[in-house]
């Protein structure tokens, strides 16, 4: 039994993944996509898994996610989750869509299951075609296992210019028995969803109907991955799936069963921790930041509030340098299209009050650049208006981001 922490509601499990929950097994290798890396995986469940998917809002939807929607749009089961980095098959046109049909022909027919069963990914640069020849080698060599480094490889292989595998799982029981949630995710510039360049998938063995798993994602996702931010810029492939196999044998959840909050904790935890993890690995980032807005007219605006600030640029070149610059963050919160009373403001950055009811408090700026120096930054606004609460997560804006970007292609 992996290690474990207690939680309010649910145990993390520590060296869990998306195999933990029964049932699934997955797999990852190098298929010669880019140079040396893992750039193909897969994640399978031993039965069809009611199913649910969030995507990216931009107009250009790359072809991976008309044939992901295609394919939840027969009975919203899926069993297996084609993945490859290097290269975003979006902006492709007739053949990129094609290819991306083909590759989830190949999957199904590798795995001997019905070709709806399967959803495609793609992460990289966008307007390159796949490499066939190698995809359909790669598939042919692709073989899912439970184990935990079968999780590992696959993890590697979503990945791009990430610096660092993300992955989360969590326990709890429901009905009397043990349900597992497990995720892996890939994350790290033009992150500003709704979605943005962000995959993340989600196992469960939970035992629960997949329109009100759709309703859970959509709802979690604007509270969580909706709410991270690397750079504002938002790109074709983006997507979130749930995969729930019911092999924990519980009662079918839905809104109406009396333990359905602690399923919802569980999706939360995962999404939030994976969605954290996405924005302290932004590129060239050396920081993660949470901002949190309190005392908004609603729970709407507070969200947009602490997007607005944590997606500074002048907040996150602040954090990067340790410059205790609140005028920063009260000037990201005034251009804010919230409600705002300019006589009622706090700001703190960590446990240090800068701010109260809108006029400075005697606070130590040594203290603040201290604080600012840490890896983990926390700012937190109170608007004194209402009970709306919100949470954004973003990082620091450091030279690296420039560097990393300007030679993506090279």
């Amino acid at each position: 039994m992996p290690a474990i922490k207690e939680t309010t509601h649910i145990k993390v499990l520590l060296q869990g993944s998306i195999v933990s929950p029964k049932g699934f097994s997955a797999a990852g290798l190098h298929a010669g996509l880019r140079h040396s890396k893992n750039d193909l995986g897969v994640i399978f469940s031993e039965v069809p898994a009611e199913s649910a998917a969030v995507y990216t809002t931009s107009h250009f939807q790359a072809a991976p996610i008309k044939v992901t929607k295609d394919s939840l749009a027969v009975e919203n089961k899926l069993q297996a989750i084609l993945v490859n980095s290097a290269c975003a098959n979006a902006c492709t046109g007739k053949r990129g869509l094609a290819d991306a049909y083909q590759t989830r022909q190949w999957l199904a027919e590798h795995l001997n299951i019905p070709e709806h069963l399967v959803a495609v990914s793609s992460t990289g640069v966008i307007g390159e075609y796949l490499k066939m020849d190698k995809m359909k080698a790669g598939i042919a060599n692709l073989q899912p296992a439970p184990e935990a480094t079968a999780a590992e490889q696959f993890e590697a292989a979503i990945l791009t210019t990430d610096l660092a595998t993300k992955k989360w799982a969590v326990q709890a029981t429901i009905d009397g028995k043990t349900v597992t949630m497990g995720g892996a995710a890939k994350g790290s510039g033009m992150i500003n969803p709704n979605m943005a360049t962000m995959l993340a998938y989600v196992t469960t063995d939970a035992a629960v109907a997949s329109e009100h798993l759709q309703t859970a994602l959509s709802q979690i996702t604007d509270k969580t991955f909706n709410q991270i931010t690397v750079d504002g810029d938002t790109s074709t492939n983006d997507t979130v799936v749930v995969m729930a196999n019911g092999l924990a044998g519980n009662t079918p959840l839905s809104p109406e069963h009396p333990e359905w909050p602690v399923f919802l904790s569980m999706l939360h935890e995962v999404s939030e921790q994976l969605a954290k993890k996405i924005a302290r690995d932004g590129e060239g980032a050396t920081k993660l930041v949470e901002v949190e807005v309190l005392g908004a007219v609603s729970d709407e605006e507070a969200k947009k509030a602490a997007k607005e600030v944590v997606g500074s640029n002048l907040v996150k070149t602040a954090v990067y340098g340790a410059d205790a610059n609140w005028g920063r963050i009260i000037s990201a919160i005034g251009y804010s299209d919230i409600e705002v009373n300019p006589e009622t403001i706090d700001i703190s950055i960590g446990d240090h009050l800068i701010l109260s009811q809108s006029e400075v408090v005697d606070y130590s700026e040594e203290d603040v650049i201290a604080y600012l120096k840490e890896e983990e930054i926390k700012i937190t606004v109170n608007l004194h208006l209402g009970e709306g609460h919100g949470l954004a997560w973003g990082c620091d804006l450091s030279y690296d981001y420039i560097k990393i970007n300007a030679s993506y292609r090279t």
